[in-house]
């Protein structure tokens, strides 16, 4: 069967998609990727998505534009990825807006939104659309996320060791699958988010160039800068990155508010970011060392150093090697970190297995509507700490075809 998978992450900056053929057995199925694309966002979208996001008030006008226009972003990247319309089923995560992990301490339980016109998206396309993925988990108690590494365990398995996969998106989120043989074979796959990973560079990013940059090109700002080590060790004290798993996160968390704590502590504000020229440290010439320079290396550092953390203290051994995706991939100074902090483990990007660093993720979600569709529980209660597992997604039919897709 041949499936479209969208995904759009935290750093709300566009969508990919992955156009991928699946067969076989649901647990290890047979698959190939036939098509893949991303698009950015407009600007005047991706901005609109980040404010929302972190809480900006916003009438119900707005919002209701806000989804009609995502959906319609969502619908040009099906069809730049899928001109001929092979799919017969398009999995769609969507936007999310806002994430709440449950609160055992105190009974509340979790909720997630993310934002999409479903059934719009199934009648611009004309194929039914599954979506809707993190509400059953969370309603059986668990966090709703991360939900992609059931479809890691499926689509890679193990190796001699343990292997962990890593997407450095707005948030670093961890998959680790146990060994292919030895006494470890039947442990759990295990996985969770860590924390930040692109969301306070790129807020920072922006803020530092005043509003010029959305992103640090290859980590080049930040290899000018001095990183505060000290600082580092403070902020993994803090009680989300000592949290055992299972644990989600999002910008509602790692955001506008938090880069404002952390730039205190650096003694970083963004009128000390301002060179000379008014362009901010990078100007024509490139990125000169500074105050915002300082931040940013500091901030990079610590994305690796949350990952690097989790992997040497959680329940498991080292991993043998870290596969790595999304954008922050594409960071060489943050690539270098994570070498840097890993230690005793072989970091990686994930092409080299053949799957791009913005696939991943698309081909993940691709792989949740295929399950929905056989009606495969696809959760990881050991993951998500949900009581059961249940099947993903909701299922928006093609307006007017009664069609649940063609099987």
């Amino acid at each position: 069967m041949r499936v479209l998978g969208l995904m759009s992450g935290t750093s709300a900056d566009g969508v990919d998609a992955v156009l991928a053929e699946f067969s076989g057995p649901s647990r290890r199925p047979r698959w190939r990727i036939l098509a893949s694309a991303s698009i950015p966002y407009p600007q005047d979208l991706r901005r609109s998505l980040v404010a929302v996001g972190q809480g900006q008030p916003t009438s119900s006008g707005e919002l209701l534009e806000l989804a009609e226009s995502l959906t319609e972003q969502q619908a040009l990247a099906a069809r730049r990825c899928d001109p001929q319309g092979q799919a017969e089923l398009v999995g769609c995560h969507g936007q999310t807006l806002w994430h709440r992990p449950p609160e055992p301490a105190t009974g509340r339980r979790g909720a997630s939104w993310q934002l999409l016109q479903a059934p719009l998206l199934a009648h611009l396309l004309q194929r039914p659309v599954v979506h809707d993925f993190r509400s059953a988990d969370l309603a059986l108690g668990g966090q709703g996320a991360p939900l992609v590494p059931p479809a890691d365990a499926a689509l890679l398995g193990g190796i001699g060791g343990w292997r962990a996969l890593l997407n450095l998106g707005g948030i670093a989120n961890l998959t680790l699958l146990p060994p292919a043989s030895g006494p470890e074979r039947r442990a759990s796959v295990l996985g969770w988010d860590c924390g930040p990973a692109n969301t306070l560079l790129d807020l920072a990013v922006s803020r530092f160039s005043a509003g010029q940059l959305s992103f640090d090109a290859d980590g080049a700002w930040a290899r000018c800068g001095q990183i505060d080590e000290a600082l580092i060790a403070r902020w993994l004290a803090e009680p989300y990155f000592r949290q055992s798993p299972p644990k989600s996160t999002g910008r509602e968390s790692f955001g506008s508010e938090d880069l404002d704590r952390r730039l205190a502590d650096l003694g970083a504000v963004a009128g000390r970011a301002i060179a000379a020229g008014g362009a901010g440290d990078s100007g024509p010439g490139g990125p000169a060392p500074g105050a915002a320079a300082d931040a940013l290396a500091t901030l990079t550092a610590f994305s690796a150093a949350v990952v690097a953390a989790d992997l040497q203290r959680g329940p498991h051994p080292q991993p043998l090697e870290l596969l790595v995706a999304g954008g922050g991939g594409r960071n060489g100074f943050l690539m270098e970190q994570l070498r840097r902090r890993c230690r005793g483990t072989a970091v990686l990007p994930l092409d080299d297995l053949g799957i791009g660093a913005s696939e991943r993720e698309a081909l993940a979600f691709a792989l949740l509507a295929w399950w929905h569709h056989r009606g495969h529980q696809a959760s990881m209660p050991a993951v998500t700490g949900a009581r059961s597992a249940s099947r993903l997604g909701l299922l928006a039919p093609c307006p007017g075809s009664g069609s649940a897709g063609r099987g």
